[in-house]
């Protein structure tokens, strides 16, 4: 019994994390709630099936990962990223906080005009921090491919960032 409480624990204190990750695939906070909550609902309801003495977050990562997936299948489509509410900008210089919201607009639509596949890696890898064999294991593909996804996830960001147009949009 202890031990499930000290795993319930530790998943509240990464729910920042898997609500960030869950930002990332989904791209609207209402979305990516629904996910974390979706996540946390069917690891409590699985917590036997955690292995201890592995990573807890790999564990809520995959279990997200494979959420989101069943949901894109069922659903087949994306909503667009929202505006941070204005509510959160009081009390900021408002240059710096136009300019910084600018930046993390254009990174967001960046990143949302990356396949899925690249974006879940990149969140896993930069914004994470998690090192490429723990998401391999996350996202169930070979080391080789996290590597190879993250070089064009990187190219493709940077091109867009750059105001170019990415290899999807060039090939049409």
């Amino acid at each position: 019994m202890a031990a499930s409480e000290g795993l319930k624990a530790d998943m509240v204190r990464l729910l920042p994390r898997l609500r960030a990750f869950a930002r990332s695939l989904v791209q609207n906070s209402h979305g990516a709630d629904d996910l974390v909550q979706a996540t946390c609902e069917k690891a409590l309801r699985n917590l036997e099936d955690f292995t201890p003495g592995t990573r807890l977050d790999s564990w809520l990562f995959r279990i997200m990962r494979n959420g989101f997936i069943d949901q894109t299948r069922a659903r087949r489509r994306l909503e667009p990223i929202e505006d941070a509410p204005e509510s959160a900008l009081i009390g900021e210089d408002g240059r710096e906080t136009a300019h910084a919201r600018l930046e993390l607009q254009a990174v967001e639509r960046a990143m949302a005009a990356l396949p899925e596949e690249q974006r879940a890696v990149l969140m896993l890898v930069c914004v994470e921090g998690m090192r490429y064999r723990e998401v391999a294991e996350v996202l169930e593909i070979p080391e080789g491919t996290v590597m190879s996804r993250l070089a064009r996830a990187r190219r493709a960001l940077a091109v867009l960032l750059e105001g170019g147009q990415s290899a999807a949009e060039q090939g049409r």
